[in-house]
């Protein structure tokens, strides 16, 4: 048996973590893909600016839906087309990130990036979040 504690820093041995500082500069770059794995109601509290949401217990099922990809008739013309960007991962800590990570290479995305520290770690480091609209 293992604890999800022990799980994760397996995963997180066979994927790719990136800060928030690294997060932060892609940003700069035209098509940035920011997937917020977080639930919904989580999303909701505060979230990236142009990161799209796709809890971590559907993103397998939504991701070619990505508004980049998402004018594709195909599937596997979207999810071709995503496969061939950094694709930031963020939740709230970094474990449900690096899981949505890890699940992406086994779909054979080749760039799937767990942000390190999650909103947490984010909202630490004091950058801009897009608030709760009422």
């Amino acid at each position: 048996m293992k604890t999800a504690q022990e799980y994760i820093s397996e995963i997180k041995a066979n994927i790719r973590e990136v800060s928030t500082h690294e997060l932060h500069t892609a940003m700069s770059k035209p098509d940035v893909v920011i997937i917020d794995v977080r639930e919904h109601e989580e999303f909701l509290t505060g979230h990236i600016e142009g990161a799209i949401n796709f809890p971590r217990g559907v993103l397998e099922m939504k991701i070619h839906e990505h508004p980049l990809v998402s004018h594709h008739c195909e599937w596997v013309l979207a999810l071709t087309e995503l496969a061939q960007k950094d694709i930031y991962l963020i939740c709230r800590t970094g474990g449900r990130s690096a899981l949505a990570a890890a699940s992406l290479q086994n779909m054979g995305f080749t760039k799937p990036l767990s942000v390190a520290g999650g909103m947490m770690q984010w909202q630490q480091d004091e950058f801009p979040l897009v608030p709760h609209k009422v």
